[in-house]
């Protein structure tokens, strides 16, 4: 396929937005009484995070999994944890593995998915399916974006109205850096960021991202003038005053927002800058690392459900 013609973060965010307001997602109705372990890999990880920020839990990745099982075995058996929760889009990749690993410790095991016939699917002993739309390899918006909201209980239509309000600076697209500061709060949304500046920009393109209380430790020693600082709410110190942009969240605004903002915002710094996703996704696809057990290439794009 011609990869010129795929869009960038910024569409496709609005396209999932305006398929949740069409498509309400699922009610979240997972009651946990234990202390759960929540597993996931990449932005699934920061979502799940995200999503039981509010929840006692211990959280794992692809590579500490094992180790924090092993860590927690006394706690395990003692009925402390009962339950292990992983969030994987696909659900493939690592989350077949993730889930046989919760197994050999007896945990029962819960996938929240957007592949409901997925390995992982018909492995797990609970499945719960999300819906997604179509998009580009490694974009991941709709999948992980129905989740959030589907807890927070966001309006999609509230948050497409904001993000078409926002106004860009005129010099917008001349800057080499971009940096995010985002509400204390909404902290976990930053390492999904660093992960969009890896699949669209890689070394091409500095974009860092951080909240409030983490940009006061020394990361603007060294503020530039062809760095433009983009602040969720009032920024009194970091950047140059004329490379600022104010964001004013709404009053009620949850991680759904942010998320979709954020990623709204990278999307208009790809549009900006040079194609490098687009140039470069069909051969990653083609020759970079494969899902786990499995020899075939990725799809450029993902299909929807």
């Amino acid at each position: 396929m011609d990869t010129k013609q795929l869009p960038n973060l910024d569409e496709s965010v609005m396209s999932a937005l305006n398929f949740f307001s069409k498509n309400t997602p699922p009610k979240f109705n997972l009651k946990i009484t234990d202390l759960p372990f929540i597993i996931g890999s990449g932005n699934a990880y920061n979502t799940g995070k995200i999503i039981f920020s509010q929840q006692p839990a211990v959280f794992a990745n692809e590579s500490n999994l094992k180790t924090k099982l092993k860590a927690h075995k006394k706690l395990i058996n003692a009925g402390v944890i009962k339950q292990a929760i992983i969030i994987s889009a696909s659900g493939e990749k690592d989350a077949v593995w993730e889930i046989a690993e919760a197994k050999k410790y007896g945990l029962k095991t819960i996938l929240m998915t957007c592949g409901a016939d997925s390995s992982g699917a018909k492995v797990a002993d609970r499945v719960l399916v999300y819906r997604k739309i179509a998009e580009p390899q490694t974009y991941n918006i709709s999948t992980y974006l129905g989740m959030i909201i589907s807890v927070s209980k966001e309006k999609p239509e509230a948050i497409k109205k904001f993000l078409q309000k926002i106004k860009l600076p005129k010099k917008f697209a001349d800057y080499n850096a971009y940096s995010f500061i985002v509400p204390d709060e909404m902290a976990e949304i930053t390492p999904m960021l660093d992960i969009k500046k890896h699949e669209l920009f890689g070394p091409y393109l500095s974009i860092r991202s951080f909240s409030f209380g983490d940009a006061r430790h020394a990361k603007f020693v060294m503020p530039w003038e062809k760095e433009l600082v983009i602040s969720l709410g009032k920024n009194n110190y970091f950047g140059f005053k004329n490379q600022r942009l104010e964001i004013n969240l709404p009053k009620n605004y949850g991680p759904g927002l942010v998320m979709a903002l954020t990623y709204y915002l990278i999307g208009k710094i790809q549009a900006s800058k040079k194609p490098y996703y687009k140039q470069n996704i069909a051969k990653y696809c083609l020759e970079g690392p494969k899902a786990y057990g499995r020899k075939k290439p990725f799809a450029i794009i993902v299909p929807g459900n």
